[in-house]
């Protein structure tokens, strides 16, 4: 028959194994999120430290989340750049998430779209390979592009999403560059969002982001 000291000890144990079934994720470790962008992530025209990205690591931080931040991000980048630059940031930083906010800058210049697709397709597969969760970031292109250039543009982001099992933010810029006000949104170019315009920013990536971060 148990003693007593190893009934104790056996009922503590449960408690312990039950207690560790419902800590959140973020428990098993430090995550290691990698942000591979253009221009609207690199704090183009901004000053540093009021970017989407440094306020995602200021938002980790005020809510007690065991994570850090690499803003691998470079101005004018393009998906075939994001494709060429993933493989050697994936070997150095080993992140655990990878967010990939590129293909802007393929539409401003016209880049045929499949290409696009393809880049976009392949560094969620490269991601995943090293072990990353992957959230793709979409953008949409103004109606001045033709109608059905930016639709065919927003809809490769969740194609790509669904055919490769990523997780999505369908529009960076939802509620500010389709807002009734979106003037005051942006700087003088009317292209790169302003200062007061990155809170949204990050408010638009977070959900999605946070479940993953959740799910690790």
């Amino acid at each position: 028959m148990a003693s007593f000291r190893q009934r104790r000890n056996c009922i503590v144990l449960a408690a312990l194994l039950a207690g560790a079934a419902v800590l959140p994720a973020f428990a098993a470790g430090p995550a290691k999120i990698l942000v591979v962008g253009d221009s609207l992530s690199a704090e183009y025209g901004l000053r540093r430290g009021s970017g989407w990205v440094a306020l995602l690591e200021q938002r980790l931080a005020q809510q007690q989340l065991p994570a850090t931040v690499v803003n691998a991000s470079v101005s004018g980048d393009t998906t075939s750049g994001g494709r060429s630059r993933l493989p050697a940031l994936l070997k150095r930083h080993q992140p655990t998430h990878v967010v990939i906010e590129l293909g802007g800058n393929d539409a401003l210049r016209g880049l045929p779209l499949p290409m696009t697709e393809d880049n976009l397709a392949r560094m969620v597969q490269d991601a995943q390979a090293a072990g990353a969760q992957v959230l793709l970031v979409g953008m949409q292109m103004p109606p001045n592009y033709g109608r059905a250039y930016a639709e065919q543009f927003a809809a490769l982001y969740p194609r790509v999403a669904k055919a490769h099992g990523a997780r999505l933010v369908p529009f960076l810029l939802q509620g500010i560059g389709d807002a009734p006000d979106a003037a005051q949104w942006f700087q003088a170019d009317r292209i790169h969002p302003n200062e007061a315009a990155q809170p949204k920013m990050l408010d638009n990536v977070w959900p999605e982001l946070r479940r993953m971060l959740a799910a690790k």
